[in-house]
């Protein structure tokens, strides 16, 4: 397909952040379907990790949009001739679909993180956001399919909870592949439209997180940034310099 770019084997699509607020809008304006579209945002990590896990991979490529969120990813395509037009991030598009949704009267609902940061970030969008509509809340420490308990009731009183407050948006911030589990298995028991897997947006909405300063941003370097910040995320970041290695030296397809 023209409109995707697979990269070890997963699908990426070739979309802008532009366009890819374009399919929000139509993904919420579309009242045929009975579930959820799902976004997830994958980085070079997580593409590393789908490689090796196929359930993942399956998942990812069977959403309705991914985006490239690593600048790894966006490099890769250009080295392999099928180039992703610009580097789409869960945070940036999380943002916009926050101003989208209190344009245009959407709600929204936060899960994830540590008890009280989804109510914070919520608070802080309020004030950023006046008509901004928070339908509800959760934190992410529950029993549910994406640490081993399918079913368990706790998940099933957070879905009930997500349903009942009528959210069109859902943001999932339970950290990958743990939120990217746990939409799938659950998004047939949504009601809300659109369900995105975002990371840490919803920590850095509640201003626990700092995003990385502007030159890093530019340059595609937020990976360094992360890790003089926080120094034990260096075994995690062992797959940047493997991923250039497998895309550049691989004798197998890695970017088609």
């Amino acid at each position: 397909m023209n409109d995707v770019v697979k990269i070890l084997g997963v699908k990426i699509n070739k979309i802008t952040l532009e366009e890819t607020v374009e399919k929000v809008k139509n993904f919420l304006k579309d009242d045929s379907s009975t579930k959820p579209k799902t976004i997830f945002t994958p980085n070079t990590e997580i593409v590393m990790e789908a490689r090796k896990n196929s359930d993942l991979k399956g998942i990812l490529n069977h959403s309705d949009l991914v985006i490239p969120d690593g600048i790894g990813l966006v490099y890769a395509s250009r080295i392999k001739k099928k180039s992703l037009p610009e580097r789409v991030t869960g945070y940036d598009l999380s943002l916009k679909m926050i101003e989208l949704a209190e344009k245009e009267g959407y709600s929204l609902y936060l899960l994830g993180c540590k008890d009280g940061v989804a109510k914070e970030a919520s608070e802080k969008l309020l004030e950023k956001h006046p008509n901004l509509k928070i339908a509800g809340y959760h934190h992410g420490y529950f029993k549910g399919t994406h640490i081993g308990h399918k079913g368990h009731e706790e998940e099933k009183h957070v879905i009930d909870k997500i349903n009942k407050s009528n959210a069109d948006i859902l943001f999932v911030g339970l950290g990958a592949p743990k939120q990217e589990i746990w939409i799938n298995e659950n998004k047939d028991k949504l009601n809300c439209k659109v369900v995105i897997g975002n990371g840490g947006t919803i920590d850095h909405l509640a201003e626990r997180l700092k995003r990385a300063p502007e030159i890093y941003q530019k340059l595609g370097i937020e990976w360094l940034y992360r890790l003089i910040k926080e120094p034990k995320r260096i075994k995690r970041q062992i797959a940047l310099p493997l991923f250039v290695l497998i895309v550049l030296f691989s004798r197998k397809k890695t970017v088609e």
